[in-house]
């Protein structure tokens, strides 16, 4: 893996030195975070523990990863600037864990409703029991019946009722100016 410093700039209020790197993985996978600090202590001349990645970015397609880092002088510095998720990513710090119990307070259990005094039964009167009727359906089921004709057969008498009618008008239009 090659590193390349980009841009170094130093930061006197905050103590620190801000880099911005690029790193030229060929043939090998992403570098770990933990990697890449190692690379930048040794590029920068610092330790391990005082460098810190803040942000890192491969390229789909290269070999190349480009991110920014901060150096401090000293790990309390860092430890006092840094925000603690980049401090647990850069394994400065342990994450804290959450015990379950004291993640989640034991809430109280619920009072029991009051009931209502229960007011005296209305009488009813019996009701008749009915048979519930059958719901019809959208689509009745098909029966096969014998001279029920096939689809191109009914257009065909509708072709011939057709012909048919006009022969009819015409015989009636007749009729209506022999009169």
């Amino acid at each position: 893996m090659e590193l390349q410093v980009l841009a170094r700039k130093e930061n006197a209020l905050l103590k620190r030195v801000e880099v911005t790197f690029k790193a030229v993985h060929k043939a090998e996978p992403t570098p770990t975070r933990d990697a890449l600090r190692a690379f930048l202590a040794r590029e920068l001349k610092a330790t391990k523990d005082i460098v810190v990645i803040d942000s890192q970015a491969s390229t789909f397609g290269r070999y190349e990863t480009h991110g920014y880092a901060k150096v401090y002088r000293s790990k309390e510095e860092a430890l006092a600037v840094e925000r603690k998720h980049i401090l647990v990513r850069n394994k400065l710090i342990e994450p804290e864990v959450k015990k379950e119990g004291a993640a989640k307070p034991e809430k109280p259990a619920p009072a029991p409703r009051a009931e209502k005094p229960a007011a005296a039964p209305k009488a009813e009167p019996p009701k008749p029991e009915t048979k519930p009727e059958p719901k019809h359906e959208a689509k009745p089921e098909k029966t096969p019946a014998k001279d029920e004709k096939k689809p191109a057969e009914k257009k065909d008498e509708k072709k011939d009722e057709k012909k048919a009618e006009p022969k009819e008008k015409k015989a009636e239009g007749k009729k209506k100016e022999a009169k």
